[in-house]
């Protein structure tokens, strides 16, 4: 199952939610998006686990302060569902 883990303060590492994740099963992969022109973190990131793990991350982080926010964790959604679209 794809994670969408969101509302990352912007201090916020990489290692430290790999660590946090890892916490409850191995990562399969691991997305950490920053911004193309600065390379600073977005404040949201992607992470692949097994479905039970994930299930007991998300259950377990869901709404938890993390860096002084709370955190948004669900299952990520398909870019072809996304409600945004842009046809420029």
């Amino acid at each position: 199952m794809k994670l969408y883990i969101g509302n990352l303060a912007f201090h916020t590492t990489e290692s430290e939610v790999r660590a946090m994740l890892e916490e409850f099963g191995e990562l399969e992969s691991f997305d950490w998006i920053t911004d193309r022109y600065t390379g600073k973190p977005r404040g949201f990131c992607f992470a692949e686990m097994n479905n039970s793990d994930a299930d007991s991350a998300i259950k377990a982080l869901n709404g938890k302060e993390f860096g002084g926010r709370a955190l948004k964790i669900n299952e990520a959604r398909s870019k072809k569902s996304s409600r945004r679209r842009r046809s420029w």
